[in-house]
């Protein structure tokens, strides 16, 4: 019996909390949370501190209302149903108003964060007084927006962030870029020149400086920028091309030259733009076999695709046919011919249109006569087609008869 007793007495020590140490649910879920974060296991992360968060906000309510300041000798004043009516009003507004837990409401925003969700992020964080922010929450909530395109809130929590961490160089450069994509380039070079005068060699800062001065059209300092990213070993496209076109602005065409074709090969001589700047700057400077190519190159490189334009041109031809703009529908057609010239039924229905609709009759048997050899080179015609064919080349015998009536005249 006493060795039951010891068994059961040890089994409750290891499972009760020890003396002063409380276990509530909301801590339960807060450590069940970290734990899984800790295995980046962020999906059952979310569902513990979602939970933790309902916790912490019923229990902030009720704590509101537990302290709520009734004007009792206002209230004594007024009938019974009308105290009751302002009493619950005022319930209701302490709950609305009462502050979760802003380490729980942090938990939850990070985790938000870490799974792309940056709307949720973005609402959880910016109800936190900024003082009760810490660093890493205060960057969640800026970028969050930057990440949803918001640009005007992003330099707006940005500058909030600054202020108070001023070294903090990628918010620096965020910001700085911010400005710049506002059109407030100005601004941009104060913000970045301000952190680069005590750390000159962040590489994010300097890029968006380099930029900053490049939209403010400050070609010199712009180029000199991108020099020294190139120093700092920042040889990346974006650093290369702009380089090139700083050069280009300031008329030094052999620097433009020389990086210009640095870039154009970074990019696996893909991007259009570079290939036609580079493509000026060698006709400029007398490299005139080498300029034509890269031109010829940049005019490839810029064409639509083909597969998306065959549908675009297609619909737009049955688009302004059924409302009757004839001429608009045959130069959808026409351009449609051009993405895809094996497309049968296309010179059929230009043929049609010029034939019954626009009554030129020269057009109509010319497009007629291309239907009619196009489909002779279908292997095996559908019904469709067939009479498609027969049908044509009625036409072409009525188009050949006027013209042997209209000579027999003369």
């Amino acid at each position: 019996m006493k060795i039951v007793l010891s068994i059961v007495t040890l089994v409750l020590l290891a499972v009760s909390p020890a003396k002063g140490e409380v276990l509530d649910s909301l801590t339960i879920c807060l450590q069940a949370g970290d734990s899984c974060m800790q295995q980046y296991n962020t999906f059952e992360a979310l569902k513990h501190y979602q939970k933790a968060y309902d916790l912490a906000k019923k229990k902030s309510r009720e704590k509101a209302v537990e302290n709520l300041a009734l004007p009792l000798k206002q209230l004594d004043k007024l009938p019974k149903e009308k105290q009751n009516e302002i009493i619950e009003r005022l319930k209701h507004s302490a709950e609305q108003s009462a502050i979760v837990d802003c380490a729980v409401q942090m938990k939850l925003a990070d985790c938000y964060y870490k799974r792309a969700n940056y709307r949720q992020t973005a609402e959880l964080l910016k109800i936190i007084p900024e003082d009760s922010l810490s660093h890493n929450a205060f960057r969640q909530l800026a970028f969050s927006y930057q990440k949803q395109g918001d640009n005007d809130s992003f330099v707006y929590w940005a500058q909030q962030l600054v202020a108070r961490f001023p070294m903090d160089g990628e918010v620096v450069a965020g910001l700085t870029n911010g400005y710049t994509k506002a059109n407030q380039p100005d601004k941009a070079v104060i913000c970045g020149l301000k952190y680069s005068l005590k750390d000159s060699t962040n590489v994010l800062v300097n890029r968006a400086l380099a930029d900053a001065w490049f939209v403010n059209r400050s070609f010199t300092a712009a180029a000199m920028m991108y020099e020294r990213l190139l120093e700092q070993g920042d040889s990346t496209f974006n650093t290369l091309y702009s380089a090139g076109m700083s050069y280009s602005q300031l008329n030094d065409l052999e620097r433009a030259y020389k990086y210009l074709q640095l870039a154009f090969l970074v990019s696996g001589m893909q991007h259009a733009g570079c290939a036609y700047r580079l493509g000026v700057v060698c006709v400029d400077t007398q490299r005139y076999p080498e300029g034509l190519n890269y031109l010829s190159l940049a005019k490839e490189l810029m064409l639509p695709d083909t597969t998306i334009m065959k549908a675009i041109t297609l619909s737009e031809g049955e688009g302004y046919y059924l409302t009757h703009k004839y001429e608009e529908a045959v130069a959808a057609w026409k351009e449609h011919l051009g993405y895809n010239p094996s497309s049968v039924a296309t010179y059929y229905n230009i043929a049609n249109a010029y034939c019954y609709l626009l009554k030129d009759e020269e057009q109509g048997k010319a497009y007629y006569q291309q239907f009619v050899e196009k489909a002779a080179e279908v292997d095996k015609p559908t019904e469709k087609l067939s009479e498609m064919i027969e049908k044509a080349k009625e036409m072409l015998r009525v188009y050949e008869l006027r013209e042997k009536f209209k000579a027999r005249k003369k």
